[in-house]
């Protein structure tokens, strides 16, 4: 009974909220603009040429680390590259010489929508996470500015001047005490949190039978990822002259970048508008979304708009690109790339990490 129950909430609270629902579904309606794209485009991998720097554009299968040999150091948290072959005696030498110190978030070096991120804090964790994660990864030294926004960047390659086409505020998964339930009887009443309960339960750094103070936060999720609970707000009235000329700024010093979305941390908005005080977590291609249609309540209808025209955008930059004799991906290197990613996904099968 308990688990129809809890079955019964899962379906009721997805059904309402559309941005619950799976990725294929949300995508349906846009995929028919993006199939005439194709059509114009007179390809089905147009997308490979919309960051001719990037693998296949960034739609699919592309190394973080590579991305990062793109952007000035200045611009991001201190990181290096972990081999499968890598020992943890050599991992933890790498991070010395890096000058990177607990806690850290490592993540794989492939892997999209917050597949087997993880907050390490000591040694111990890292042994543990290097035991199990058979596939080489990232360790990025922990950025811990109050802010985590998205901020998604088109300019035309014939343009000196580009635009920011989405903002978005990450809220943390977290609860917020009252002085007298428990942390798991806060997670059982937020809709959000109750979503994650399964996955929460494995953490063991939870303490789930203590009492928060009234009006007290805690913080479940350490990183803004929408599927691991986080919720995302549209900022987009923050855009400005000077917002824009930040970000073209740094996207300019970022090769054969035309396309995408950075993830960010940052003291306040004015530093962030102002280019200072913060610290670029990844920075996404093609494959990535105007994250903030997923506000609660954002209309899907107008969610369909926003999607469709980020694909216009990114048709236009792959379309000039071309011209400039960036070939579009073949449906060969497509298979070949395919191919290699389903081999990179089966050795970590069942692996997740909260």
């Amino acid at each position: 009974m308990q688990k129809l129950k809890y079955k019964f909430r899962v379906l009721r609270i997805k059904f309402f909220s559309w941005e619950y629902w799976p990725m294929w579904v949300v995508y349906f309606p846009a995929s028919f603009y993006f199939v005439y794209v194709c059509l114009k485009a007179r390809s089905l991998f147009f997308f490979s040429a919309a960051n001719p720097s990037i693998e296949t554009g960034g739609m699919f299968f592309e190394s973080k680390w590579k991305i990062f040999e793109l952007i000035p150091k200045q611009y991001y948290p201190a990181i290096i590259y972990v081999d499968a072959a890598d020992d943890l005696q050599s991992t933890i030498q790498k991070m010395a010489a890096a000058a990177i110190e607990f806690p850290v978030i490592a993540k794989p070096d492939r892997g999209e929508r917050g597949w087997c991120v993880k907050k390490i804090n000591n040694v111990i964790e890292l042994e543990a996470y290097k035991r199990y994660v058979v596939i080489p990864f990232l360790i990025q030294a922990y950025s811990a500015y109050p802010l985590e926004f998205s901020i998604f960047y088109f300019r035309h390659p014939n343009s000196d001047r580009g635009a920011v086409t989405s903002v978005t505020l990450k809220k943390l998964l977290s609860v917020t005490g009252d002085g007298v339930s428990t942390i798991e009887q806060l997670i059982e009443r937020n809709d959000r949190a109750f979503l994650q309960s399964a996955a929460l339960k494995q953490n063991e750094q939870i303490n789930f039978d203590h009492i928060l103070k009234d009006g007290q936060e805690e913080i479940l999720v350490p990183y803004g990822n929408h599927v691991r609970g986080a919720m995302f707000l549209d900022y987009n009235n923050i855009v400005d002259e000077q917002l824009v000329n930040t970000f073209d700024t740094i996207s300019k010093s970022v090769s054969g970048f035309y396309f995408g979305r950075y993830d960010l941390r940052c003291a306040s908005i004015e530093d962030l508008k102002q280019g200072k005080n913060f610290a670029i977590l990844e920075l996404n291609g093609a494959g990535a979304e105007p994250a903030h249609i997923y506000q609660p309540g954002f209309s899907f209808f107008k969610a369909q708009k926003v999607i469709t025209a980020h694909y216009e955008m990114m048709y236009r930059a792959a379309k000039e690109n071309k011209k400039r004799g960036f070939e579009y991906m073949s449906f060969r290197s497509f298979k070949q790339i395919r191919s290699m990613e389903k081999a990179y996904k089966q050795k970590q099968v069942g692996l997740n990490f909260n």
